[in-house]
């Protein structure tokens, strides 16, 4: 459902957003872009909605080439941006009707499908309100209500729970996990949220500083680093301290480090087992803790920088 082959953004002074990236989505996938701000999430789905124009690469979504045809890939997509673009003087019923017909929505199907979006987003009690009256989460299940209308084949939602407080976030995942199941809908979500994007997403493709470093399931990903986590906080040296680890066979290849805390994967044996065989090699701690793995350490491994906002 979504092609994307050596898609790259170079900004003028020459910024480079994206560099490169190749990915395909498949009908009925959530799929996810995963990085921090600045990793080119917001760019690349601002090119596959047709907002922004690639530098060079091809992205095709439906089959259309977004470059050559962007009139026909805005009738098969409905797009959430991360800026709210309703119109908050207007009721909720007159942004989803203008919406609806703005995409050519029969006039028989409007008020149909207008109401069919009030009841799935829980807005029927709302829907003739301004929109000004609403609360964040409740403009935000608006949004989504109004990008479906139109009854797209592909939904882009862009950081679609950011700003949101914790409550309202729960609940909107929850609203967006049960869109999973709509017969025939492709997702395609950028966020920075770990929770998110394991809940969510049947792949992720983990972005750092424009390209993409990582693609797999969360729990692929998650695997790659072992049933559990060994944090070591060292006393002297961190790089010495990991050098000395991995000379004993403790450490593997896939063990890093920040400053001087060494994180390493415990693929063989248990946690305890990898804490005595830590004491063995004589190496000065300050503590020692397992714990399981996280999307973060999959991003640290791979990057060196940390994911978690």
């Amino acid at each position: 459902m979504i092609e994307v082959t050596q898609l790259t953004k170079t900004y003028p002074g020459g910024v480079e957003a994206v560099r490169g990236i190749d990915f395909e989505v498949q009908p009925g996938e959530a799929f996810g872009l995963l990085g921090p701000n600045g990793a080119g999430k917001s760019t690349t789905i601002g090119m596959l909605t047709t907002t922004i124009a690639p530098t060079s690469g091809t992205a095709r979504v439906a089959g259309i080439d977004v470059a050559v045809d962007p009139l026909r890939t805005r009738r098969v997509s409905g797009v959430v941006f991360q800026d709210p673009v309703v119109d908050r003087s207007l009721s909720g019923r007159d942004n989803l009707e203008i919406h609806a017909k703005l995409w050519g929505l029969p006039r028989a199907r409007v008020r149909t499908a207008v109401e069919a979006g009030a009841e799935a987003f829980g807005l029927k009690e709302l829907i003739d309100r301004p929109v000004d009256s609403y609360s964040g989460g409740q403009r935000r299940r608006l949004e989504i209500a109004r990008a479906l209308v139109s009854e797209p084949a592909v939904l882009f939602l862009d950081e679609p729970t950011v700003g949101l407080d914790p409550r309202i976030r729960q609940e909107l995942m929850d609203l967006i996990a049960g869109l999973r199941d709509s017969a025939g809908l492709t997702i395609l979500l950028t966020t920075h949220y770990l929770d998110e994007a394991e809940r969510l997403c049947d792949r992720v493709a983990i972005m750092h500083s424009g390209r993409i470093v990582g693609m797999d399931s969360p729990a692929a990903l998650l695997d790659g680093l072992g049933r559990e986590i060994l944090d070591v906080r060292v006393a002297g040296d961190g790089a010495a301290g990991l050098a000395r680890l991995q000379a004993h066979g403790v450490a593997g290849d896939d063990a890093f480090r920040v400053g001087s805390t060494l994180t390493i994967p415990v693929h063989q044996g248990t946690a305890h087992d990898a804490v005595a065989a830590v004491s063995a090699t004589g190496l000065a701690t300050t503590s020692v803790t397992a714990r399981r793995p996280s999307l973060d350490d999959v991003y640290l491994r791979l990057t060196g920088d940390s994911l978690a906002a």
